[in-house]
Parts: structure tokens; sequence; C-alpha cells
């Protein structure tokens, strides 16, 4: 069995299988990581890595996973960017009962704002 040799933040290197590890490759950009659970210390690491790399480690036997960018990240932006204040507002208003209907009221007066 291949052993191959990982660094964990926490405990420096540690030795695994091909079934410790699993490589993630973006469909979209092709930009690859892989990730495994420390064997010492239990801590989840994830790190980067280069085609070079996620073809070295798939053709050990670690399973790879393809995923894809959210969408929303190709939509429209519309209206002005979030300020910290934006984001206190927010985390007030979490607090009160009734807050998701004040979202979509809040929401409703923009849609409506954009359409004039």
């Amino acid at each position: 069995m291949t052993t191959i040799r990982a660094n964990c933040p926490s405990c420096g290197d540690v030795q695994l299988t091909a079934d410790d590890l699993t490589v993630r490759v973006c469909a979209d950009d092709e930009r690859g990581s892989y990730c495994f659970r420390c064997p010492a210390c239990q801590r989840a690491v994830a790190k980067e890595a280069s085609r070079r790399i996620v073809d070295l480690l798939v053709s050990s036997g670690v399973r790879m996973q393809v995923w894809r960018l959210p969408a929303e990240l190709g939509e429209a932006r519309v209206g002005p960017p979030l300020t910290p204040d934006d984001l206190l507002d927010f985390h007030l208003l979490l607090q009160e009962d009734g807050w998701f209907g004040e979202v979509e009221e809040q929401v409703r007066r923009s849609l409506n704002r954009q359409d004039r």
C-alpha cells in the first residue's frame, strides 16, 4: 500500500494512505486541493494542490471529487456593496421576532425602486 506524507498544521508531517485523502478539483477553473483528517489530532486539514500534485495523488489511488463554483458568482450584482453598517443592521434585525417578514418587505421595496 502506498504511503503518502502530508503536513498537519498542528502535528507536522503525518503518514497517510490513499484512503485517508480526498482530492478536490473545480470543474470551472481546474483549481485543485486535497483534504484529510490528521491521524494524530483528528483535525480536518485542506491544502491547495497544483495540477501535478493532483495527478500524482489520483494515480496513487486517492479518490477525486469534482465540484463547481456556485452559480451565484456569475449573477449580475445590483445595488451598492454591503457596508459594515449594513451587516450590523442585519445582525440586529435577526435578533427580533418577525425578522423574516421585515427582510421580505425590504427586498420588495428594493425591487420596486429598481423597476422605476
